[in-house]
């Protein structure tokens, strides 16, 4: 199986867990480190709900990396937001149903 390399800034213990159950993944902690660190053929994973992801989604957009991110379902205009960046954003309950998928090449 062709695994892909997933960046991923996802703070919450329990989230992080699930990520790194279904990938070979390099947590940051701080989503201003993406950008710096992502590149094409790269997945980078992000909750949508933590402070400062919405403001570095252009610059990690720009790397050519695949971005997939994750928040509540209550939130729609943030999900929407991140659409717009370029994002693959989904529900928090779809991502992690679909984690697997996600995160294949």
């Amino acid at each position: 199986m062709n695994s892909v390399e997933v960046l991923a800034h996802v703070p919450d213990l329990m989230d992080r867990s699930k990520v790194g159950a279904a990938a070979r993944v390099t947590f940051v902690a701080r989503p201003s480190e993406l950008a710096s660190l992502a590149r094409p053929g790269q997945v980078v994973v992000v909750d949508l709900n933590r402070p400062g992801v919405l403001d570095a989604l252009p610059q990690v957009v720009a790397t050519g990396a695949r971005v997939v991110a994750f928040g509540s379902h209550v939130e729609r205009a943030t999900l929407e937001a991140a659409a717009a960046l370029g994002c693959q954003a989904l529900p928090r309950s779809q991502f992690f149903r679909s984690l697997g998928a996600l995160l294949s090449p």
